[in-house]
């Protein structure tokens, strides 16, 4: 069998109760789980008010109508049951195409748990425990991220949950204006003894722990006045807030200013594309930035700032990134929040965002049990070549960011409809309260706790799951957010991608006399691209449509039987624009492919394979298999054969 690492079978293996498994090893531990607490919700109904009478009686099941009811739900879901066969089999190691994977028993156990009381996330009327679970999720994933998650500290974090990793960026560009717009508008109101900004320029780009400083001196001010002179303030201050004049009217009002942009890697999600044009700041506000083997480039994030001062050009939030979707890549996040200090120390001040929604459970293996962070050396003992140092300083580097999208859907292992959205001082959040918030009503509650639980007036959702809340809760209480629990979890998934990253390089040698394959780039995490190309062949076109045909028997396909399918994998491309000159030439080079085909019909961008591999039984211990030999094994066999056809 092919290890990870030197060191594989020394490392901690996952626990053997984490998941249902491959093979639905575990199916008595959950079926067990599920009668029980079905049972105990059923109790718990009975005793409500034990002295009601039963509504339905013990003869209805004999009536012909409830009779047929059962039989026509029992034919449809016999009916979804077996369409359901078709769908892809995300708990195998067989998979390693998208980002998916087995579920923990946990988080799914703890939902389906839930679901029967159906609780309603958006206050505590609706929802009493869960409700306060999410709030205690959210200090869960900020302590994974460096944030203070300490409620008695008045710069705790605050974070809850989301559909999905998208809603969350929403949630921090909702957040990121609010911030920088409040400051203009106490200044435009003039309220009196704060120590504002002189000018409207210099207010609206402000440092955010300047801005979040503001809003809770301006609490304070309040909290003090009179009722009626409180009163009078929030009406005069709500009616120049960004959110009651709207863009128009707020940039009509202060015309120094102008829109501000956001400023993200070329590799970014296209939900912030969708985010700017929700927002209402327009697709034009968003300016992508070149990268540097996928990785956003500092020198042009530092070019693009001076740009902006000069011509005083604000802008909203630098977006890095902690794991890209396609590549696996890491931002240097540490270089965007130096960026950060030194241009707001200049009077350009804007949020810094980070997008792990795919990365963001890596953390976990950064932290140790008491929070601290763990020292890169002790890290790297437990791998060939992670973390390298540039990922090391990007990720210690979150704590110092303003806000963080994460999603426990993905390498949280838990159901889908469950991201998450987290900032690193909740003082701020009162910014997007719908209603007039704790900062506006002394009356409110004034400990954290108490504060969110009307959480709906804070977040994008109206009604939504508590039942997601409570699988990410008890997931997080089961493996707490360090390296020694949960982060056995993702150090599984890294060993996996060392070992994946050598084989490939094995495969390269292996069969260098039918095809050229290239890892383009190191992998940072846990995931791993493949290039390849016909030896021989010299146009892009050519080496796409060969990717795609090896593509086209592992990707899902519901006319055919599932078991035809030996693995599933997925793709992805390079684009030059993304890529730049040095490292489009790099990568065409190794592949023996001639840049000038690139723009001929269907080679404007080069096709690779994609592979996440997540899944914590690649390297099956138990025993001896090695999947992703096999999968090499496998990958060989079709490469031969597709070029033998001529294809």
């Amino acid at each position: 069998m092919q290890s990870a690492t030197p060191s594989s079978a020394a490392q901690p293996r996952v626990p053997d109760a984490c998941f249902l498994g491959p093979y639905g090893e575990n199916d008595s531990l959950l079926e067990k789980l599920v009668v029980e607490f079905l049972r105990d919700h059923v109790y718990w109904r009975r005793n409500f008010h034990p002295e009601d009478p039963p509504a339905i009686s013990t003869a209805a099941a004999q009536h012909p109508e409830y009779q047929a009811f059962e039989a026509r739900m029992r034919r449809e879901l016999h009916q979804l049951s077996a369409a359901l066969k078709k769908s892809v089999p995300f708990h195998s190691p067989r998979y390693i195409g998208h980002m998916a994977s087995d579920l923990l028993l946990p988080g799914l156990a703890a939902q389906i748990l839930t679901l029967p009381y159906n609780p309603n996330n958006v206050s505590e009327d609706a929802a009493p425990v869960t409700v306060e679970l999410e709030v205690k999720v959210g200090l869960q994933l900020a302590g994974m991220l460096g944030y203070v998650n300490d409620p008695a500290r008045p710069d705790c974090a605050f974070g809850h949950l989301t559909s999905g990793g998208t809603l969350a960026n929403y949630q921090a560009l909702r957040l990121a204006l609010a911030q920088k717009a409040f400051p203009v508008a106490l200044l435009a109101a003039g309220v009196p003894d704060l120590e504002l900004p002189e000018d409207a320029w210099s207010a609206f780009n402000l440092h955010p722990h300047q801005a979040t400083a503001l809003v809770d001196r301006w609490g304070q001010w309040l909290a003090q006045a009179s009722a009626g002179e409180r009163r009078r303030w929030q009406a005069r201050v709500q009616g120049e807030r960004i959110e009651q004049r709207g863009l128009a009217g707020f940039f009509a009002a202060h015309p120094t200013l102008k829109l501000p942009k956001v400023l993200a890697p070329i590799t970014a999600h296209y939900s912030w594309s969708k985010g700017c044009k929700l927002l209402g700041l327009g697709r034009a506000q968003l300016e992508l930035l070149p990268e540097r083997g996928m990785r956003i480039d500092a020198d042009a994030l530092e070019a693009t700032l001076e740009r902006c001062l000069r011509e005083r050009q604000p802008v909203l939030v630098a977006v890095a990134v902690m794991g890209t979707t396609e590549y696996g890549t890491i931002d240097p996040i540490d270089a965007v929040v130096d960026a950060r200090q030194r241009f707001a120390a200049r009077g350009l001040g804007f949020a810094v965002h980070v997008d792990a929604a795919w990365g963001g459970y890596l953390a976990t293996l950064f932290r140790n049990e008491d929070g601290s962070l763990r020292p890169r050396e002790e890290i790297a003992a437990g791998f060939t070549a992670f973390p390298s140092p540039e990922v090391y300083l990007a990720i210690a580097a979150l704590g110092d960011t303003d806000s963080v999208t994460v999603d426990p859907h993905k390498l949280g292992y838990l159901p889908y409809g469950a991201g998450a959205f987290i900032c690193r001082d909740h003082r701020a959040v009162a910014l997007l309260s719908e209603e007039a918030d704790y900062v506006f009503h002394g009356e409110a509650p004034k400990d954290y706790m108490g504060r969110y639980r009307s959480l709906g007036q804070f977040i994008p959702e109206g009604s939504k799951s508590g039942a997601a809340v409570a699988g990410v809760y008890v997931t997080h209480k089961v493996l707490p957010l360090d390296h020694a629990h949960f982060g056995r979890l993702p150090a599984q998934t890294i060993r996996s991608a060392e070992a994946f990253h050598a084989r490939a390089l094995r495969f390269a040698g292996d069969l260098h006399d039918v095809v050229r394959a290239v890892v383009p780039f190191a992998p940072d995490s846990n995931l791993v691209c493949f290039a390849l190309n016909p030896v021989g062949n010299r146009h892009v076109a050519a080496a796409n449509a060969f990717v795609r045909r090896l593509h086209d028997e592992l990707r899902s396909d519901p006319s055919k039987p599932l078991q035809d399918k030996q693995f599933f994998g997925s793709v992805t491309t390079l684009r030059p624009e993304a890529l730049g000159e040095t490292e489009t030439r790099r990568i065409l080079d190794a592949l023996g492919l001639d840049v000038a085909t690139l723009g001929e019909d269907g080679g404007d961008r080069l096709m690779i394979l994609r592979h996440t591999l997540m899944n914590p039984y690649l390297i099956d211990h138990e025993n001896g298999i090695s999947y992703i030999d096999r999968y090499f094994d496998y990958l060989g066999v079709r490469v031969r054969a597709l070029l033998a056809a001529g294809n």
